[in-house]
């Protein structure tokens, strides 16, 4: 039989003490920090998890950071449309009143004042800029998609599509087309607004204004097709919106119940584990040198 001296009896106690100290030192830790582990090598399952957590949330973070980009290009465009066809409803409004033919040469002309004045403001429109950007120019942001050259309207849109991606492979398109609603082939709105404004200063109230009222119409649709399809694409992005929010949290709770402690089990097993050290201290105080034991407390 292994013979057991006081001095064996001293190492093991010191041990047992020894690794009580840590234990409780560990659930301070986690108290003081509200965290499992504060070194990856104390758990590195959970903290590979935890990197695999952080990179879902830093992904979700940009997509959220996109979304609010498109919220931006779209509030700002359904603003600008909403703009032009209240400017179109009074030019109608005006070509309707002087197709009447009540309306005397003066009154005319100051209809066709007013209608100019318009016309800029849609001239404005058609070049918002957000963030430094055209809206309306499809990829060429730098450049206004309308000039006046000479007193007259050049409008040069570009068609192509601005994207950007608002979840994992979805992409969608932020920009309206200028083509459509401004030049497009069967109602050029800077083409009718002219031919309305110099039917007014020729002082022909009857067909070419009535024309001017038709061609007025075919304007006011394409912009209110503009803005039934920025509505659907508004639509759309609420509902990538809600659920990149859904993610944000289901990620974040797993990210919280992997590395954040339970408190109430922490204190539990730190009270727990100071018993079982106090314990450890009476039980050794029995066997080894009470001035060791003494030290030790």
């Amino acid at each position: 039989m292994m013979r057991v001296t006081q001095s064996m009896i001293s190492n093991n106690l010191l041990s047992n003490l020894n690794r009580s100290y840590a234990k409780m030192d560990k659930y301070f830790d986690q108290l003081n920090t509200g965290k499992k582990f504060s070194r990856p090598s104390e758990d590195p399952v959970a903290a590979l998890k935890g990197i695999g957590y952080r990179t879902e949330l830093h992904r979700i973070e940009q997509y959220q950071r996109n979304t609010g980009e498109v919220q931006n290009w779209f509030d700002n465009t359904d603003a600008a449309l909403e703009q032009a066809n209240s400017g179109l409803q009074r030019l109608r409004y005006l070509a309707v009143q002087a197709s009447n033919g009540t309306y005397g040469e003066g009154e005319l002309k100051n209809i066709a004042e007013e209608a100019e004045q318009i016309k800029q403001d849609l001239i404005d429109v058609a070049n918002t800029k957000v963030n430094d950007k055209y809206i309306f120019n499809g990829t060429k942001t730098n450049e206004p998609p309308v000039k006046i050259v000479d007193g007259e309207v050049v409008p040069n849109f570009d068609e192509n599509a601005v994207e950007i991606e608002i979840a994992a492979g979805v992409n969608i398109t932020v920009n309206s087309d200028g083509n459509k609603i401004f030049t497009d082939e069967e109602a050029d709105m800077f083409a009718v607004i002219d031919s309305f404004i110099e039917s007014l200063k020729s002082g022909n109230a009857d067909g070419e204004i009535d024309q001017s009222i038709a061609a007025l119409d075919g304007v006011i649709d394409n912009v209110i097709n503009a803005q039934a399809d920025l509505g659907a694409r508004m639509n759309r992005l609420e509902l990538v919106e809600n659920r990149l929010e859904q993610q944000e949290i289901v990620a974040t709770g797993s990210l919280s119940a992997n590395e954040d402690v339970n408190y109430a089990e922490a204190i539990t097993n730190l009270i727990t584990q100071q018993s079982i050290h106090q314990a450890a201290l009476a039980s050794g105080s029995r066997i080894i040198q009470p001035s060791l034991v003494d030290f030790l407390r």
